[in-house]
């Protein structure tokens, strides 16, 4: 014996599939999804009737509602699968999902970059330190006069160029 009558159920059912073409026209309620949960709260049916049933034997029957749960989510799945876009957030996960990806990308060339630098000033550092010790060997020397300075170097005389 039912729980529900014929014509109740025949009622929710009409309710059931109402809601599903305006779920699937993309009319979502606030906060709502194209999802069974939705689809309920929409029809004002309870959710379980979409989900199979275990009897008290283990055996498995159907939910009242199953049929009209397997027939939208292959009509959402065919729309989907045409490019349709139903929940405004898909397009915007899509989208933060892409700027991820260029995100990632722009780090990862921006530490290259910093990785180069780093490496540009430790050489440069080094032939600064390189240098310094040069001049300050220089310096000694000269100061103890073990070198001598050049003398500058002479002016080329004038008209020496034809």
């Amino acid at each position: 014996m039912p729980r529900i009558s014929t014509e109740t159920r025949t009622r929710n059912e009409e309710a059931i599939r109402a809601a599903m073409d305006r779920l699937l026209r993309g009319e979502l309620p606030p906060g709502g999804r194209c999802d069974i949960k939705t689809l309920a709260a929409e029809a004002g049916v309870p959710r379980t009737g979409f989900y199979a049933k275990r009897n008290r034997d283990g055996s498995d029957r159907r939910g009242p509602y199953q049929h009209l749960a397997e027939e939208v989510e292959r009509r959402l799945k065919a729309m989907q699968h045409a490019g349709a876009m139903l929940d405004p957030r898909d397009g915007q996960i899509a989208r933060l999902k892409e700027n991820n990806g260029i995100l990632r990308d722009r780090v990862s060339t921006r530490d290259a970059e910093i990785a180069g630098l780093k490496e540009f000033r430790k050489r440069a550092l080094s032939q600064i330190a390189a240098q310094h010790a040069e001049l300050e060997r220089l310096r000694r020397q000269l100061a103890d006069g073990t070198v001598r300075r050049l003398p500058a170097p002479a002016s080329a005389p004038l008209g020496s160029g034809n």
